[in-house]
């Protein structure tokens, strides 16, 4: 029988893709639009818009959109920490997400470990099922994309209990 640790997991995936790549899809707003969101803004500490291209930076709040939802279900959160190979951001119900890139055996491997810091279990097992499930598919839709070019979110809110939104 497997004992879960509630409190964290990994997934982890190789992308063929040039890292810088990898790293735009993740820390700008073209990026993550392209892949995971319908719409990601990220406001600076002064609460400036920033521009569509423009890295992230600690401290940024975001707000994000989902395909496949009506607006009134919104992600917000904040950067944590970002530089040109690994981004850190808070991420619903208080989870802290990191992503990271790394090269391992010749291959670009993504690396995303979500940490559940509430001290609840039945919270940390929900969003450890439910945020796993959803990582899996996100992360299968960034190679996909990158990849091939193929976008594989469902963008039809009429659509629902699909795995692929």
């Amino acid at each position: 029988m497997t004992v879960y640790n509630w409190k964290h997991f990994t997934k982890r995936i190789t992308i063929d893709a040039d890292p810088q790549a990898i790293y735009n899809s993740w820390a700008t707003q073209d990026g993550l639009e392209n892949w995971f969101l319908k719409l990601a803004e990220f406001r600076t500490t002064k609460g400036n818009l920033r521009r569509r291209k423009a890295f992230v930076q600690e401290n940024d709040q975001y707000r994000g959109l989902w395909h496949g939802y009506n607006n009134t279900v919104a992600e917000q959160g904040e950067i944590i920490f970002a530089n040109e190979d690994q981004l850190e951001f808070s991420f619903s119900g208080g989870c802290i997400v990191k992503f990271t890139i790394k090269r391992e055996n010749d291959e670009t491997i993504c690396e995303l470990r979500q940490t559940m810091p509430m001290r609840d279990e039945n919270d940390q097992r929900h969003f450890f099922i439910e945020c796993g499930k959803g990582w899996t598919f996100y992360m299968t839709n960034l190679k996909s994309v990158l990849e091939g070019g193929i976008d594989l979110r469902n963008k039809n809110v009429s659509i629902k209990n699909v795995i692929n939104s």
